[in-house]
């Protein structure tokens, strides 16, 4: 499990497009938000549009924003590779170049501690991890939402600040781990 502070772990996907990607493919941004999603949960698929926003807003300020889909396909098939391809397709990820990656084996997963979909790792531009927890606090209603957690981390990261809630509690379905 990682803790505020920690460095960012390896990874070697495959993303919806076929391609394999690695945390050395964000080198050139200033900060990353690792998100734990998939297709399958009504939470993650409740935050797919604020996620889509929150990348296009911070893209020109070098914020990378990668999701990563860790739950196991032969117990939950609407996250097999071709449900992330259809998803991707339907979210336009293509040409918005936000990668959708699949943790087909959930090494990722476990390194990271995630648990939960979605769930929410930033990195700072030392790769450290700087916040962990939420998106903000109301994945039921958008008009609902009073805190933004992940917005101001990343607003924070940016300015080369100190985030004042490193840690949230996260709302969502669990990781489906394989048997």
């Amino acid at each position: 499990m990682l803790n505020i502070g920690d460095k960012l772990p390896d990874f070697n996907l495959k993303g919806f497009d076929g391609k394999m990607y690695t945390h050395f493919d964000y080198a050139d941004k200033y900060a990353l938000a690792v998100i734990f999603t998939c297709n399958s949960s009504p939470v993650s698929q409740a935050y797919s549009q604020r996620l889509l926003k929150l990348f296009e807003k911070y893209e020109e300020d070098s914020m990378g924003i990668v999701g990563i889909n860790s739950n196991d396909p032969a117990q939950s098939p609407l996250d097999d590779f071709t449900h992330m391809q259809q998803a991707a397709a339907k979210f336009n990820l293509e040409e918005m170049h936000f990668l959708y990656l699949q943790d087909d084996t959930q090494e990722v997963a476990k390194k990271f501690g995630a648990t939960t979909n979605p769930e929410v790792f930033l990195f700072n531009r030392k790769r450290e991890l700087a916040y962990k927890g939420a998106i903000d606090d109301c994945w039921e209603n958008e008009a609902m939402v009073t805190s933004v957690y992940l917005e101001e981390a990343i607003e924070e990261t940016l300015d080369g600040m100190d985030i004042d809630y490193p840690e949230t509690k996260v709302e969502g379905t669990p990781i489906i781990w394989k048997k």
